[in-house]
């Protein structure tokens, strides 16, 4: 399996960070490639074995793969002991509806599955603490990535210290929006000179995604120098990272993880 490394501004030891690829891809399946995502209507067979793979291949245990069934909501959960120690079953329930994970575990994998939304991962590696939070336009308005910021500092990180990168993503260029989103972001007060823009053919809105997180994180008190965005377009490089603006909402989705040894 190809992974793609997500490299922070500043070197962290002992953490790492990518978004898996789609691999050998027949243009005439949706689903085909790496996909681990299991409630996007792919067979089951197939995302556990893509699962396996990645677990192998990283050196983990099935079980130490975490990722959240996302609703586009702005949910936090903490991956610590006392989740650990739950049954499966429970540890379902408490991801169900969330977008956003940290822990201060190592040997854990904590991941988001995007197609187009913007995967950010995040690391205090003095304290420890590493996150990743799924942000669609939603997510982005609802200010995910401050409440993943604050969460990291309630268990022991420091925003100035904080690094975040994001994964492949929508480009501004790619991500048509209509009106009602733009307002959505003016309500949310997002400064709309620094993230939308009007084809001047079609006179559609477009959004970029990743300024605004960018912003965010900012505003969160992560040092701009500390944040490093991708130039990787999922819907411009489709062959490579699922795009639901390319592919249709049946599809895979591109798993953006990070692991602290």
């Amino acid at each position: 399996m190809e992974l793609l490394t997500l490299d922070f501004a500043k070197p962290v030891a002992n953490v790492e960070a990518f978004s898996t690829t789609r691999g050998e891809v027949d243009r005439r399946n949706a689903y085909s490639g790496v996909n681990l995502c299991d409630y996007v209507g792919d067979d089951a067979l197939r995302v556990l074995d893509a699962r396996l793979t990645l677990a192998m291949q990283l050196g983990i245990d099935l079980d130490d793969l975490v990722m959240p069934r996302q609703t586009h909501s702005c949910r936090v959960v903490v991956i610590d002991e006392q989740f650990r120690s739950l049954d499966i079953d429970k540890q379902e329930q408490a991801l169900e509806g969330v977008d956003a994970l940290v822990t201060s575990l190592k040997g854990v994998v904590i991941g988001v599955n995007t197609a187009d939304c913007v995967p950010i991962v995040l690391v205090d590696g003095q304290a420890g603490v590493i996150a990743v939070a799924h942000a669609g336009w939603r997510g982005t308005v609802g200010r995910i990535a401050d409440s993943v910021v604050k969460e990291m500092c309630r268990q022991g990180a420091r925003a100035e210290r904080i690094q975040a990168a994001m994964g492949p993503s929508i480009c501004q260029d790619c991500f048509e929006v209509g009106d009602e989103v733009v307002d959505a972001f003016r309500k949310a007060g997002f400064l709309l000179d620094e993230i939308v823009m009007r084809n001047a053919a079609t006179g559609k809105a477009h959004i970029d995604l990743r300024t605004a997180n960018r912003d965010v994180l900012i505003a969160a008190g992560v040092p701009a120098d500390n944040i490093v965005t991708s130039r990787h377009c999922s819907r411009c490089e489709s062959d490579h990272f699922f795009s639901a603006r390319r592919l249709g909402i049946n599809s895979g989705r591109t798993f953006t993880a990070i692991l602290q040894r």
